[in-house]
């Protein structure tokens, strides 16, 4: 690696798994410092090994990110350990889908609790706070919010999903657009179909709605991806390295694809 985030201090959501994970690792394999965030009280798997390997460098603190209490708990405690924060990864999301006349209030309540209320929340706070740092860290402040491809059409199972990534792009160009004079630049990627242990899921719930055999959606969508093949997380985290460095100086308000090519723009 490059070392282009070195003396940074970056904040991961939704960092136990897939993507989040593969950016904590690539963001400290860049040399930032990093606060990690999930729900689980304690850090296991993987992060709770990367944690061992990175005392020094990485931290991390329980967040429900769709209650704005916990929110302010995590800002604070990253700026303790680490000093200011220069770049948030805003991942953290949930998924789930159902037919339109039959999803309910809450799955509809739950899913924009964390995916849009959740989203908007860290990154104001977060903002906040780059915008009072002097001139040279804001010039290196950098907001990520996680879209996806679902947020640039809508899908008959997945209405209220595509919503709130749609709800992602959106607020990431308002907020691009309100921060520009302070330097501080905000930017999405929308990833396509990316190999991650939420497919399970994913997989579970399309195979009961369209009557599939479990793994066959999945297997679908890779080979109708034009490149050919599902995402890696890592394939991810290569783009949020990039608007998190100072390559990525000049670009603001942008929603990039990593989907291999579903999405043309």
């Amino acid at each position: 690696m490059s070392g282009r985030l070195e003396g940074r201090h970056a904040l991961i959501t939704g960092a136990a798994g897939g993507i989040g994970l593969a950016v904590t690792q690539a963001y400290l394999a860049e040399g930032a410092r990093c606060t990690a965030t999930d729900l689980a009280q304690r850090p296991s798997g993987e992060l709770g090994a990367l944690i061992d390997r990175h005392v020094d460098r990485l931290q991390y603190i329980a967040c429900d990110v769709s209650d704005t209490g916990q929110i302010d708990v995590v800002v604070a405690s990253a700026q303790t350990r680490f000093g200011p924060i220069d770049v948030l990864f805003n991942n953290a999301a949930i998924f789930d889908l159902a037919p339109l006349l039959e999803s309910d209030e809450a799955m509809y309540d739950r899913l924009f609790a964390v995916n849009v209320r959740g989203m908007f929340f860290v990154m104001q706070k977060v903002l906040a706070q780059m915008v009072v740092q002097p001139e040279p860290s804001r010039r290196r402040a950098s907001v990520i919010n996680l879209a996806s491809q679902a947020g640039r059409r809508g899908e008959a199972l997945v209405a209220h999903y595509c919503a709130t990534k749609a709800a992602v792009v959106s607020y990431t160009q308002s907020a691009a657009l309100a921060m520009a004079p302070h330097g501080v630049r905000v930017n999405a990627i929308a990833p396509g179909v990316i190999d991650t242990p939420m497919w399970r899921q994913v997989d579970a719930l399309f195979a009961r709605y369209e009557g599939l055999r479990p793994g066959e959606k999945k297997a679908a969508v890779g080979k109708a991806v034009p490149l050919g093949y599902m995402g890696r997380p890592e394939q991810v985290a290569g783009a949020a390295v990039f608007l998190a460095s100072d390559d990525a100086s000049y670009v603001t308000a942008q929603t990039l694809n990593v989907d291999g090519g579903n999405v043309m723009s």
